[in-house]
């Protein structure tokens, strides 16, 4: 029997991000999980070792994981060392796991096992079955809104800029200086009232920013993982001032708004359009090995979508500013991911380039491993037939199909699929 071995520490902090990652192992070919039910520091993980279990001072307890199947999440940080033996890298553990077993659902596959899914026929021939799999791709994005009421919101200036865990903000509430937590329903929530603001004495958007960014320093990685210094505008709206900055990382425990541009690189030969698809390094902490479109990045404070794109184009694909200057706004996809801690709400600038026939993208910046050249149809049967691609770029994939003709309004279900691209607040 195949067993995994996880280090899960009750007492101490994201114990729901550490499950959400077995949650996304929805591949994984194991009956039973195994993990420590008291608290436990970083330095105390067990090592599963041929199947026996080496975990010192600590009690073993086993609960099925079948049951975890249908609770994927996009937001997971997870990394894959080789197809026998991979590492979980949560938010403060790193438990080693050998002798696992693992379906292509997750990034355990290969070009081989794309273009294996390409060479089968198409069975969904008809029009009721074609969008499912794109619904199933959205939905992916879109979950835990049963969750809501376990959020606060957070107020600045007598606005909702963001929603935060009750669990997240107990570790707020050890920072009086910064926050406050008043207790009335002005901005009810539907989970018994109460809300975040910061101190009143924090009035400008300089000041905010570094108190808030003290916090996140001093809570540090054990609390907010992926920490990586990079600044996100706080706003309830693009293009409006924003409030203060906050840490990319922080982004979804704060439950701001979070933009983003993603670029499609196609090119069109004889009328018949193929994409430009990269293969993510197997080192990114983030989706290793999946399937990316072209080039995509966050939108920090103080960069326009325009050279944010260009920026991502040179670094992921070594597109000159010469061809990138060339790539056409064509809207935006949005969505709402509740996950643990987490209120992930994204909207993605879209954008189109169309490319000459003889470039070949080449990665700067270590985070793609290859890219390949496919048949639009062929990429939109590797998203209906496979969980291959990042769970928002098949968004954005997906409304080019749109735009490009490839889904019609014959197809039963295209409305309710064309509204499901902006399941978020797209503002």
């Amino acid at each position: 029997m195949t067993q995994i071995c996880c280090a899960k520490s009750v007492g101490a902090r994201n114990v729901p991000i550490y499950w959400e990652g077995i949650k996304r192992l929805v591949g994984i070919s194991a009956s039973t999980v195994y993990y420590t039910g008291a608290p436990i520091s970083r330095h105390k993980l067990g090592v599963v070792i041929g199947g026996g279990v080496e975990l010192k001072n600590e009690t073993l307890m086993a609960m099925p994981l079948s049951s975890y199947s249908p609770f994927l999440s996009p937001l997971l940080r997870i990394k894959f060392v080789s197809r026998k033996s991979l590492k979980l890298r949560f938010s403060c553990c790193s438990p080693v796991v050998l002798n696992a077993s693992y379906s292509t659902t997750t990034s355990s596959f290969s070009w081989d096992d794309v273009y294996g899914v390409i060479s089968k026929p198409d069975n969904s021939t008809s029009h009721s079955s074609k969008l499912d799999g794109f619904f199933q791709r959205i939905k992916t994005c879109n979950r835990g809104f049963e969750m809501k009421s376990e959020f606060l919101p957070f107020i600045i200036e007598e606005q909702i800029a963001g929603y935060v865990h009750n669990q997240f903000a107990s570790h707020l509430r050890k920072f009086q200086d910064v926050f406050a937590f008043p207790e009335d329903n002005l901005f009810g929530n539907g989970g018994g009232g109460g809300y975040v603001i910061l101190n009143p004495s924090l009035k400008s958007p300089e000041d905010r920013t570094k108190a808030v960014g003290d916090v996140i320093k001093c809570l540090g990685e054990g609390v907010i993982p992926g920490i990586r210094n990079e600044l996100y505008p706080v706003t309830t709206s693009y293009g409006v001032p924003a409030y203060f900055s906050l840490e990319r990382a922080a982004a979804p425990f704060f439950g701001i708004k979070a933009y983003g541009i993603h670029l499609i690189g196609y090119v069109d030969r004889d009328g018949e359009k193929s994409l430009w698809i990269g293969k993510r390094s197997d080192m990114k902490p983030t989706f290793s090995g999946m399937l990316d479109h072209l080039a995509a990045g966050g939108l920090p404070h103080g960069i326009t979508c325009k050279e944010n794109v260009m920026k991502e184009c040179q670094e992921e694909a070594g597109i000159p500013r010469s061809i990138s200057n060339g790539a056409v706004p064509v809207g935006a996809v949005s969505y709402i991911d509740v996950n643990g801690y987490s209120y992930k709400r994204d909207v993605l600038f879209c954008y189109d380039l169309k490319l000459p026939a003889d470039f070949v993208p080449t990665n700067e910046d270590g985070e793609v491993e290859s890219f390949r050249l496919i048949p639009v149809k062929d990429v939109a049967n590797i998203i209906r037939r496979t969980e291959f691609f990042k769970a928002n770029c098949c968004l954005v994939i997906i409304d080019f199909l749109f735009r490009h003709g490839y889904i019609c309004p014959e197809d039963p279900g295209y409305l309710n699929l064309l509204q499901s691209l902006r399941s978020g607040d797209c503002s």
